[in-house]
């Protein structure tokens, strides 16, 4: 943790901690450090292992769910006898539904299980897109903090290669030109070949500035290659700053902040959609099982069956892969600068110094190119003081000369604007700000993302475990084609079902045996 003391605005957050402290085990159950080391066979050895518990969890789901299906099936032959022989027991008796009444209630119980399973995976789902969004704007933050790197990195290099055409340009025309015009004055000719000299002096000295510089400065040097008057630079922004892709997608040589945010963006376009499918399947098959439930569709209930095996799979292989991510991001996350000073793909072409300036930017640390911008401001300072000499003493005496020395104060002018700009963004202040937004997007929230899309998939493998095992016994509870049909014949054929206790009928056959119609019998008696 000493090392992190040296990051300014940052901490290891409590998860990263709580993640960083699980024990490490490699293939033969040894234990391991917990550096992160990614490059490392032993290291990668350590994720396996902890991504195998997620397949441990998935072979005792499977075991789960085959003993409930065993259990449906071997004891649903047993079920149909005792019930048949419960039912004749309660037709001889007269005793009523009470085999009905056991079934009914075992149908409400699996039913309500299935529900309850069904609402769990709705909370995971919710979970997850919470995740998911947390997540993304982890990597977005990351992205645009290397974007705002590679800017000010193209800018540096931009400016340097420009302020080097420039003084060579100088050299190479109107200083030349200068010195044949002042070919007859010794005391001219001495100022021209000291603003030659201090001209080269200072590209010599910009040309070791050893920053990141990739393979762009290339295409920055062959911009102004032209021979076109340098003028004051504006770059592109973030978004257009270019960037070069290497060939076959291999990380670049020094490391580019700009190949590294483009690389970033396209996988999390591919993980957020990804995420956001298996979402919908999982809240897709929630809701059809209830539909299925609700209207009794068998059909619709295997159907959606399948589909839960699926999730099921996807469910645990996403918290296998969710997990070592977690856990390697959480060792990344406790000491980064360890990690960005030790790998070669950081510190090649770069001295650790340099990177160390720019990663902790202490006010005790002095910047590495203090000496190189000292000196290069003082030679400029002496080209500006010998370009006044000459033109208060030398254009009296020389008129043809005016040209040219108008053309070398145009470009030391440029020059000195753009010095200026490049001393201030060699400060550390800006790289290291950046350096720190994108630790925080990545290790803040980054990583609480992905905790909760490994809550998702927990909760979610568990909701398809318990509907798995419930379903088969909910839709056995379903009355089948042919128990509906004799039900309705029984229905429509017994004669003593609809009209044996109609109180209407009683009442009126009641009234008519009780109250005879008294003129009725006396005309009956009368005859």
């Amino acid at each position: 943790m000493a090392a992190m003391a040296t990051v300014p605005s940052y901490t290891p957050s409590l998860w990263v901690r709580l993640c960083h402290a699980l024990p490490r085990l490699d293939l033969t159950m040894q234990m391991r450090d917990n550096i992160f080391v990614p490059d490392s066979w032993e290291y990668q050895q350590t994720l396996l292992v902890l991504s195998s518990l997620s397949a441990i969890a998935l072979v005792l789901s499977l075991l789960v769910v085959l003993s409930f299906l065993i259990h449906y099936c071997c004891c649903h032959r047993g079920d149909r006898t005792e019930g048949s022989e419960e039912e004749e027991e309660d037709e001889d008796g007269s005793t009523g539904h009470g085999y009905s009444g056991r079934k009914g209630r075992g149908i409400c119980c699996v039913t309500w299980v299935s529900v309850a399973a069904v609402t769990l995976c709705c909370v995971a789902i919710g979970v997850g897109f919470y995740g998911n969004s947390e997540a993304n704007d982890g990597m977005y933050q990351l992205t645009s903090s290397l974007l705002t790197a590679n800017y000010t990195l193209a800018s540096i290099d931009l400016l340097v290669s420009d302020t080097i055409t420039g003084l060579q340009l100088s050299v190479s025309g109107p200083l030349s030109t200068m010195e044949e015009l002042f070919t007859g004055s010794k005391p001219f000719l001495v100022s021209t070949r000291n603003c030659r000299r201090l001209s080269e002096n200072v590209v010599s000295l910009l040309s070791s500035l050893s920053l990141v510089r990739s393979g762009d400065s290339g295409l920055w040097n062959s911009s102004n290659s032209s021979g076109a008057p340098m003028a004051a630079l504006t770059p592109a922004p973030p978004s257009m700053a270019p960037t070069t892709a290497p060939a076959g997608g291999a990380m670049p040589s020094p490391f580019s902040p700009g190949w590294a945010a483009t690389t970033l963006m396209v996988n999390e376009d591919y993980r957020w959609l990804s995420y956001v499918l298996l979402l919908l399947l999982d809240l897709i098959v929630c809701l059809f099982i209830l539909l299925g439930l609700a209207k009794q569709a068998r059909w619709l209930l295997i159907l959606m069956t399948v589909l839960a095996w699926l999730a099921l799979f996807l469910s645990w292989g996403s918290l296998g892969l969710e997990t070592a991510t977690v856990v390697a991001l959480s060792d990344f996350c406790t000491d980064p600068n360890t990690f960005v000073l030790n790998s070669t793909h950081f510190n090649s072409g770069t001295s650790s110094d340099v990177l160390d300036y720019y990663l902790t930017c202490s006010s005790r640390m002095s910047s590495p190119f203090q000496q190189i911008l000292t000196q290069s401001q003082r030679a400029l300072s002496n080209i500006h003081t010998h370009l006044s000499n000459l033109d208060r003493n030398a254009l009296p005496q020389f008129p043809k000369a005016e040209r040219s020395l108008r053309e070398v104060q145009q470009i030391l002018n440029s020059t000195e604007g753009n010095f200026h700009q490049l001393v201030a963004l060699l400060n550390c202040r800006g790289l290291s700000k950046d350096y720190v937004d994108s630790l925080k997007g990545l290790c803040y929230d980054g990583m609480e993302g992905l905790l909760y899309l490994s809550l998702y998939s927990f909760l979610s493998a568990l909701a398809f475990t318990a509907i798995l095992c419930s379903l088969p016994g909910a839709w056995r509870s379903f009355p089948s084609e042919n128990e509906e049909y004799e039900d309705s014949d029984s229905e429509s054929e017994d004669p003593f079902t609809s009209h044996q206790y109609s109180p209407s009928m009683l009442t009126g056959y009641g009234g008519n045996q009780s109250h005879p119609n008294p003129a009725h019998s006396r005309n009956l008696y009368s005859r």
